[in-house]
C-alpha cells in the first residue's frame, strides 16, 4: 500500500532521544532526563483523588464535544484570576491535549496550501502538523537580539494566512511583553492573517507574569494545556479559547475528529485547578532548578545561554563545541548518562549548533545531571 505525501513528516527527535534513554535504562544504566519537557511530579493529589471517587460512581462515557460544562466554566474563571479577563465559558473548548487544539485550530482557520508562520527555534510539532494537513509552515528565523521571538518586521513579504506564537516559548523559555505581543498581533491583523497564541507554559514564569493574547484582543485563538503547570502530561487534556463566532465551527470539527476529550482526564483536570498549594510547591522546585542550571551549565562549558523567562528549559548555543547537535546529544547520553535534546528538533537551519536542556525533574536529578555534564566536558577536553 502507498503512503500519502502528507504523511512524510519528520520524526519528533526528542521522542527518539527518549527511546534511546529507555534502552540505556533497560540495559541497567541510570539516566538523568533533561530531554523531555514534562514535570517530574504526578498530577496533583486532589486530581487523582477526585478521579478515584468519580470512577466509583460514573461510567466515564462520552462527554459533549466541547468538554464538561463545569470544566469550561472553571477555565473561564482562571482567566479572571490570572489576567483579570471576563471570559464567557462558551468560548472555551476542551481538547485532547494541546496537540488536539493545534489540529482543531489549523483545520478551522486554514485551507490546504495556506502559509502559516512559526518562529524558529520553535516547537517542532507545529511544523509537522501543518505539513500533515497540507499547509505550508513558514519558518521565521528569529534573532538573538529579539530574545528569539518574532517581531513585526520579520513578517514582511511572507504572505501569511496565519502566525503561531508561543510565550513562554519552547525551547527558549523567552516571553513577549505586552507591547511586543500587541505589535505582533497588530502586524498579523494588518496582513489579514489569523493569530494563534500557544500559552501552554503560562503559570511557569519567574520574574514577570506572562501576558495572554486575550488581554489584547478577542480576535485570536489561544491554546493552553493541563500538561505543564498542572503537571498532567500523560492525561492528554488541554483547552482552546476562540472568538464567539468560531465556536460552532470548532465544535463540528471536534465532534467528528475526536468525539470528545477523555472524560476521566477532564474530571481530574477540574479538580487540579483547586490544588494551588501543590502546584506552587512545584514552582518552587522549578525556581531552584533554574538557579542551579544558570550557575552550573557555564561551569560545564555551556556558557552561551540566556536566562529563561518561563517554562523549564535552557537553550544553549554549542556551535563552538559541535556542528552536529544530534551526534553531540548521543555522545552526552552514551558517555555522561544525561539525555538532552538536539536543537535540530526546533530549528532545522541553525539547530545543528544548539541543544535544549530541561530542568523539570527533581532538584536531586538536576544536581546530578550537572555534575555528570561537568565531568563529561572535562574528559572530552582532555582527549
Amino acid at each position: 500500500m502507498r503512503n500519502s505525501s502528507r504523511s512524510q513528516v519528520d520524526p519528533f527527535i526528542v521522542m527518539d532521544v527518549m527511546e534511546a534513554a529507555r534502552r540505556a535504562e533497560a540495559a541497567g544504566r541510570h539516566i538523568i532526563h533533561m530531554e523531555v519537557g514534562q514535570p517530574g511530579t504526578p498530577a496533583p493529589e486532589g486530581a487523582r483523588r477526585a478521579l478515584s471517587d468519580a470512577m466509583a460512581k460514573d461510567a466515564m462515557g462520552y462527554t459533549v464535544a466541547l468538554g464538561l460544562p463545569a470544566l469550561r466554566s472553571r477555565i473561564a474563571q482562571l482567566y479572571g484570576d490570572w489576567y483579570d479577563i471576563d471570559l464567557a465559558p462558551e468560548r472555551v473548548v476542551v481538547t485532547p491535549g494541546s496537540s488536539g487544539a493545534f489540529i482543531l485550530a489549523f483545520t478551522a482557520l486554514f485551507d490546504a496550501g495556506d502559509r502559516v508562520g512559526i518562529g524558529a527555534p520553535g516547537y517542532p510539532s507545529y511544523r509537522q502538523i501543518l505539513r500533515a494537513l497540507d499547509l505550508v509552515p513558514v519558518d521565521i528565523e528569529t534573532a538573538a537580539e529579539n530574545r528569539l521571538q518574532p517581531v513585526p518586521d520579520d513578517l514582511q513579504g511572507l504572505n501569511l494566512a496565519g502566525l503561531m506564537v508561543a510565550s513562554p516559548a519552547n525551547p527558549t523559555g523567552t516571553m513577549l511583553g505586552r507591547e511586543a505581543l500587541a505589535a505582533l498581533m497588530g502586524a498579523t491583523a494588518a496582513q489579514g492573517a489569523s493569530f494563534i497564541s500557544d500559552e501552554i507554559y503560562h503559570g511557569i514564569e519567574y520574574e514577570a507574569k506572562a501576558v495572554s493574547a486575550l488581554e489584547i484582543s478577542d480576535d485570536c485563538y489561544v491554546i493552553n494545556s493541563f500538561s505543564k503547570y498542572f503537571s498532567m502530561t500523560g492525561w492528554r487534556v488541554g483547552w482552546m479559547v476562540v472568538p464567539e463566532d468560531h465556536v460552532r465551527v470548532v465544535e463540528r470539527l471536534a465532534q467528528n475528529l475526536f468525539i470528545c476529550p477523555p472524560h476521566a482526564s477532564q474530571v481530574a483536570a477540574l479538580a487540579a485547578m483547586e490544588c494551588g498549594d501543590e502546584l506552587e510547591a512545584n514552582m518552587a522546585v522549578y525556581r531552584a532548578n533554574r538557579a542551579l542550571m544558570l550557575a552550573g551549565l557555564p561551569k560545564a562549558g555551556f556558557d552561551r545561554i540566556a536566562p529563561p523567562d518561563g517554562a523549564f528549559y535552557v537553550y544553549a548555543d554549542v556551535s563552538h563545541l559541535t556542528d552536529d547537535s544530534r551526534a553531540f546529544a548521543a555522545e552526552i547520553l552514551d558517555k555522561a548518562g544525561v539525555a538532552v535534546t538536539p536543537g535540530l528538533d526546533f530549528d532545522p537551519v541553525r539547530g545543528a549548533g544548539t541543544i535544549r536542556l530541561s530542568y523539570a525533574r527533581s532538584t536531586a536529578d538536576i544536581e546530578e545531571g550537572l555534575l555528570r555534564l561537568q565531568r563529561f566536558m572535562v574528559e572530552r577536553d582532555a582527549i
